[in-house]
């Protein structure tokens, strides 16, 4: 219900990106596509707004800065708007409000032993972990080899966030997370 609330409270907004995604960037779709590793494992298609230019040979992780990301992407990506097509993949049941973002395969390939529980949820668009790395690009683009970075360092905090999200779910917490999202703030560690 939330979902398709947001879907027709946000179609204005929607369509204005959509329009200026066309106008800006007329090479290439407008919905950018990609299969991401779902609830069980079970792989679905996400939709997002388009950020990068259609062709391009980066890797999965996004760096801040990068020539293959368009300043209108940039700025869709900073306000985390690219993301607004999402609702659809709630509203057909792919994914959550609230749960662990979903990774491409061969992260989700990387999980192991107890960290594999995360995927008994269906991925979320926004969660724990999600909220601590909104600013993930810019921290990536900080680092000499950011894929090193994220392999070493990030993913693997955000498994344990994630685990701990699914050791300590309840409805209260994920509005709090939600009303965080919107506030764009940051949740406090816990002790």
């Amino acid at each position: 219900m939330a979902a398709l609330f947001g879907l027709i409270v946000l179609s204005p907004l929607l369509l204005i990106l959509m329009a200026l995604i066309r106008i800006k960037m007329p090479e290439g779709p407008v919905i950018y596509k990609q299969k991401r590793v779902g609830q069980h494992g079970k792989l679905f298609t996400i939709y997002k707004l388009r950020t990068m230019i259609p062709v391009h040979t980066g890797s999965s992780v996004s760096v801040k800065g990068e020539s293959r990301i368009t300043p209108l992407g940039a700025f869709l990506r900073k306000y985390k708007l690219d993301v607004l097509p999402e609702l659809w993949n709630v509203l057909i049941g792919d994914m959550s409000l609230v749960g662990p973002r979903p990774d491409v395969p061969g992260y989700a390939d990387k999980l192991e032993g107890e960290d594999r529980e995360v995927l008994n949820l269906k991925p979320g668009i926004t969660g724990p972990a999600s909220l601590k790395y909104a600013n993930e690009e810019e921290i990536l683009a900080l680092q000499e080899d950011p894929v090193k970075y994220n392999d070493e360092v990030i993913f693997p905090d955000k498994v344990r966030i994630n685990r701990q999200y699914f050791n300590n779910r309840n409805f209260w917490q994920d509005l709090k997370f939600i009303f965080l999202t919107l506030l764009r703030r940051k949740p406090r560690d816990k002790p």
